[in-house]
């Protein structure tokens, strides 16, 4: 008989244990352990080779020979290639990984400059015044791995996006009247590269916020805690920079500099030494930056400063026999190194020093200062670029000018190449013009040493875009050859000055008009340095990048321009609201006006009597007319209205005739 299962007997069903499968052999138990072991460790072996994200920070200070210190701040950010990471990082700022990947940017630099560095002071020659000593303003170049008829509309993407990262005005750069597209004279490239700058853009702590914060522990620790705003904004010269590299192989490498120029205040103001010669000023970072160093940031792989001493200061103190320690004769720093590294130039001649310091050596508790203190006077000069380059205007009056260029030579290659007599030197010229700047390129002319030259003795190449009204700016590329023995040369171009648009003026025209810097550059000289006692398992990303060539940006040019009365808009506005005022003015009174009530009350009023003549009328004796004494009162009216008109116009012709005596 057949029993359901919930009430027949439960000893029928068969037990758990007979119908549980048979347990796997110890062997092959053994072998799914081994298998699992394994690609446990594949996947760590392969996770620990991966490359990872890395940061870098250094700061680096010279002693400047004119009285000054120089700040060179240098952080670097590097992504691996997006494949082995995905969209997520860790240190890298996730701003610019986005920007990279949307607008296809190989290579991008972005500048903040307040000031002009002095070339003739500070140097033309080192790696620093080569790569970031900028114009004034804004500056901004990009090279995009696209088509070339995609590449105007992403420039102009491009331009809006730093704008709203950087809190500037960027976005004015993508007008084509403010970007061109060179082809040799600033960078070589197939024509994907694209460049514009914007002079008179000031530079705030507005720009500097959105700048720190791409660093992964902003200004709150390591090196970038120094960048106090204060001590900052008041120096001589005042440079951010942002550069980007990307590459499917390397990844994404972000370099953020920031170069400053201050005036250290003195630590001892009693003079060491009894000379004529006044003594340098003695410094240390406190003084500098009005604060210390509290050790490095957590996240960053390496953290040093270096003290350079230019190759000036090198030559003296080998001339006077000593040691070139960090206590010498001539000065002492204030701790001491954990390695001094010789800098060799690319003639294997020792240019300068510099001395080692890391900073994870320090903490809160034991915060790092270091200084310099000068000991006896000491004059140096550093070393200038081939040339020093200035730019200026000529002529008079607001129709046509003249843009002069003028070459000083420095002597530097009979330093370098020896005293040849049948050398040149090669000078590359990239200069923009806006529009309404209209340059005749015809009228190009060289004098060398005084003497006029033809343009083909002079120019090997040259590459111009002319200007378009209102839709492209004029672009000269040119490649100059000069003799060794030359001591002076000079360019000029004449242009016209064109008319705008009233409203193409900017706020404050009469001020006048700027034309960005010319850049010149030397490709024949490489300002390269050599570090043959280095451990390149600890190489340094700020002495990595000394392998540059010379450059130099001349001043921007101020142009003043015709401009229009902006005052007689405003006269035609006030004249013209006053008419209709009066017009509609008159015409509401005489739509609004009663005319049935105003007849009553000219009636009445006629009929009302004067007081004096009523009274001369009863001491007569005589009847009053109410018509006549209305006549009479109102002819004793007109005559004294005649007799107040005649009064102010005699005294007009009087006044006027004795103001034009006297």
């Amino acid at each position: 008989m057949w029993r359901h299962p919930r009430r027949g007997n439960s000893a029928a069903l068969p037990s758990p244990a007979l119908m549980a499968p048979p347990s796997p052999a110890p062997a092959t138990t053994l072998f799914m352990h081994l298998v699992l072991l394994f690609l446990l460790a594949a996947a760590a072996g392969a996770s620990a080779a991966a490359p990872e994200e890395e940061f870098t920070e250094e700061l680096l200070l010279r002693p400047l020979p004119d009285r000054k210190a120089l700040a060179h701040f240098y952080f670097r950010s590097s992504a691996p290639p997006a494949a082995s990471v995905g969209r997520h990082h860790h240190l890298f700022p996730k701003a610019i990984s986005q920007l990279v990947k949307k607008y296809h940017i190989s290579e991008l630099e972005l500048s903040f400059t307040q000031g002009r560095w002095n070339y003739e002071q500070w140097g033309g020659f080192d790696p620093i015044s080569t790569s970031n000593a900028k114009p004034p303003g804004v500056e901004l170049w990009a090279v995009f791995d696209l088509p070339l008829y995609e590449i105007d509309a992403t420039w102009k993407n491009l331009t809006h996006t730093l704008s709203g990262l950087f809190c500037a005005s960027i976005n004015f750069l993508e007008s084509s009247t403010s970007f061109s597209a060179p082809r040799w004279g600033f960078k070589s490239n197939e024509g994907n590269l694209r460049y514009g700058a914007l002079p008179r853009e000031a530079v705030c702590t507005e720009n500097l916020t959105p700048w720190l914060k791409l660093l992964p522990c902003r200004d709150k620790a390591g090196i970038a805690s120094l960048l106090y705003r204060p001590s900052i904004y008041k120096g001589y010269y005042h440079s951010q920079k942002l550069k980007l590299r990307s590459s499917q192989s390397l990844g994404i490498i972000l370099d953020q500099t920031l170069t400053v120029v201050l005036q250290p205040n003195t630590i001892n103001g009693k003079q060491l030494h009894s000379s004529h010669r006044q003594l340098q000023p003695s410094w240390s970072m406190r003084h500098l930056f009005n604060r210390k160093l509290s050790g490095k940031c957590l996240v960053s792989k390496s953290s040093r400063i270096f003290i350079e001493v230019d190759k000036g200061i090198i030559d003296k103190i080998n001339k006077s026999g000593c040691d070139l320690s960090w206590n010498n004769e001539f000065f002492v720093l204030s701790n001491g190194p954990d390695r001094l590294i010789k800098v060799l130039n690319n003639l294997e001649v020792q240019s300068s020093s510099m001395y080692e310091y890391d900073v994870s050596n320090y903490s809160e508790e034991k915060p790092f200062d270091v200084g310099i203190t000068w000991k006896l006077p000491l004059i140096w000069s550093c070393t200038p670029s081939p040339f020093h380059v200035s730019r200026f205007l000529m002529g008079s009056g607001n129709e046509r000018g003249s843009i002069a260029l003028s070459f000083t030579s420095t002597n530097l290659h009979k330093k370098i190449f020896g005293s040849p007599n049948d050398c040149s030197i090669k000078a590359i010229i990239f200069q923009i013009v806006p529009w309404y700047v209209k340059v005749y390129y015809h009228s190009l002319e060289i004098f060398i040493d005084g003497n006029k030259k033809t343009v083909s003795d002079v120019v090997d190449k040259i590459h111009v875009t002319p200007s378009e009204d209102k839709l492209l700016p004029g672009t000269l590329e040119m490649l100059l050859r000069f003799p060794c023995s030359m001591q002076s040369a000079t360019l000029t171009l004449d242009f016209d000055k064109g008319f705008l648009h009233i409203d193409e003026y900017p706020p404050d025209a009469n001020q006048g008009f700027d034309i960005p810097s010319a850049l010149i550059s030397f490709p024949e000289f490489k300002s390269a340095r050599n570090f043959p006692e280095t451990d390149p398992l600890l190489g340094s990303p700020l002495l990595e990048n000394f392998q540059v060539i010379v450059k130099s940006y001349t001043e921007v040019l101020l142009v003043p321009l015709t401009t229009p009365d902006f005052s007689m808009p405003y006269n035609v506005i006030t004249f013209t609201c006053t008419i209709l005022a009066l017009y509609f003015g008159s015409l509401l009174n005489a739509l609004r006006r009663r005319i049935g009530e105003e007849e009553k009350e000219l009636k009445k009023t006629a009929t009302r009597h004067g007081l004096i003549p009523l009274l001369l009328a009863k001491l007569r004796g005589q009847k009053v007319d109410a018509t006549e004494s209305g006549s009479s009162s109102e002819s004793t009216g007109s005559k004294k209205l005649l007799f107040k008109v005649v009064f102010v116009a005699v005294a007009a012709v009087l006044f006027h005739y004795f103001s034009n005596n006297s």
